[in-house]
């Protein structure tokens, strides 16, 4: 069983900073993706940004410049780093990773975290 777990959330002030971290558990077979997706109250979840197993990463407009992903592959633990955070970043930001069940072909699901609550506010 696959289990990601968040922590780093918490509260800042508008250009403050804050880095996340998603440690990833379990039966894992092969190299996978993850990223991070954040939920601010009564909007949908949307994509912050996202890293492949080869470092490749690519970000939402809204965050480019400010936040960085990154992943410690020989730990399974995902990071992002936020930089001058503003108030419309506050959300509950939740990592994922899409573990693959089948090689040929390359088959894979996408676990969940529990989410993590950041708030910006001063």
């Amino acid at each position: 069983q696959v289990q990601l777990v968040e922590s780093g959330g918490g509260l800042v002030q508008p250009g403050g900073s804050l880095r996340l971290s998603c440690v990833v558990s379990g039966t894992i077979f092969s190299d996978f993706d993850m990223g991070w997706y954040r939920q601010a109250l009564g909007s949908e979840r949307e994509l912050v940004a996202q890293i492949t197993d080869s470092n490749s990463g690519n970000y939402a407009d809204s965050v480019q410049g400010r936040f960085t992903i990154s992943r410690d592959n020989a730990k399974n633990i995902l990071f992002l780093q936020m930089n001058n955070l503003k108030q419309q970043d506050t959300a509950v930001y939740y990592c994922y990773a899409d573990i693959p069940f089948s090689i040929v072909p390359r088959l894979t699901r996408r676990y969940w975290g529990q989410g993590t609550q950041v708030t910006i506010s001063s």
